[in-house]
């Protein structure tokens, strides 16, 4: 563990480095093709960098922070596009640039939706969450008797809720530091009404508000010119999902060190399909008096997820030997906390006593 964290100092060492000099690059070089070449390198140092990380809270976590979102929004600035385009002080255009928060006064909104100044959900929400990870420990320990569904079911709910509070105490933390808003990460995905409704309005928000500019808004203005602009969005979804599918092959080879079977492609691919045409059968029934109920709609759209999920997404999880990662970082962390807990009760303990 030691040599992963000298290791995670040396990552982001260099990430800061490197994104103060796209800064400079930022000044300097108008945006196009020339900025484009001189951010190259850097783009290629975040795809390398996640490799000296082994763990999936530390490792996994960079891997999305820096080789996705930071190269994703570096390709958008050598646009002159994205959240790093407007003018930002050195600490914010860091911040911004190598993790999940978001700035400016779009996020109002978003805060007072979920009932914070901050952009997050009430401390009770996400307590109650982490509780009912913890209820979960036991049933891992007997998994060897519990029926392979329902594991696979406790792995979901705990990889969504372990995603969501993770990326929700590192954004608050960072934007407390540099007084930021922070970009919510979900919003309760579970209560989806529809396909369209979790990706693009409940689902890892950061990774949908970097997918947009960067890929559906150019595919769905070239599809405009060849299938009209009422058709436009459905090849721009299934681009989108194009992308997400390899960008999640590479966090899993971050994870696991094994080469892609391109289980996980095909989920985001029919999972492309089935939104596309979801999309297209709400504008053939625009109009028309058939809709389905709530309850019935959020019913066959997490069941959708979950029953793909079951059969595309978690067995590659699962081959990144995840779950035995997760259960040793675990351990090490708890050990960790007794033994930092055992020193400072000696050291108070020598306090109280005296010379």
């Amino acid at each position: 563990m030691a040599t992963e964290l000298q290791n995670l100092v040396f990552v982001w060492t260099s990430v800061v480095a490197a994104l103060v000099y796209c800064r400079h690059v930022t000044k300097l070089v108008a945006a196009g093709p020339r900025r484009l070449l001189l951010f190259l390198p850097v783009i290629l140092l975040f795809l390398l960098l996640p490799l000296r990380l082994t763990t999936i809270s530390l490792g996994g976590l960079t891997a999305f922070f820096v080789a996705w979102l930071s190269n994703f929004k570096l390709l958008l600035l050598a646009c002159g596009k994205g959240p790093l385009a407007p003018p930002l002080s050195l600490p914010l255009f860091v911040a911004v640039a190598s993790l999940p928060i978001k700035i400016g006064p779009s996020t109002g909104s978003a805060a007072a939706k979920n009932g914070g100044g901050d952009g997050l959900k009430s401390p009770a929400n996400y307590v109650t969450k982490c509780l009912f990870v913890a209820a979960l420990f036991p049933l891992y320990q007997r998994s060897d008797y519990v029926h392979k569904k329902v594991m696979m079911m406790a792995y979901s709910i705990h990889m969504y809720i372990g995603l969501e509070v993770a990326l929700a105490a590192v954004g608050a933390a960072a934007g407390r530091l540099i007084g930021a808003a922070v970009e919510p990460q979900f919003d309760e995905p579970y209560l989806s009404t529809s396909l369209q409704d979790f990706w693009g309005r409940r689902w890892n928000l950061m990774v949908t508000s970097i997918l947009r500019p960067s890929v559906y808004d150019p595919v769905r203005s070239a599809s405009g010119r060849l299938v009209g602009r009422r058709w436009a969005p459905l090849p721009a979804m299934l681009a989108t999902f194009a992308v997400s599918a390899l960008m999640h092959e590479l966090i899993f080879y971050y994870i696991g060190r094994k080469e892609p079977a391109w289980v996980v492609t095909w989920f985001f691919l029919l999972h492309g399909v089935a939104v596309a045409a979801e999309v297209a059968a709400k504008k053939v029934l625009r109009g028309t008096r058939w809709q389905l109920p709530a309850e019935a709609s959020r019913l066959l759209t997490v069941g959708f997820v979950v029953v793909t999920g079951f059969w595309l997404f978690l067995p590659p999880l699962l081959r990144c030997d995840a779950v035995a990662k997760a259960r040793r970082e675990i351990i090490a962390v708890l050990e960790f906390g007794k033994g930092l807990w055992s020193i400072l009760r000696f050291i108070s303990f020598e306090v109280v006593s005296g010379p």
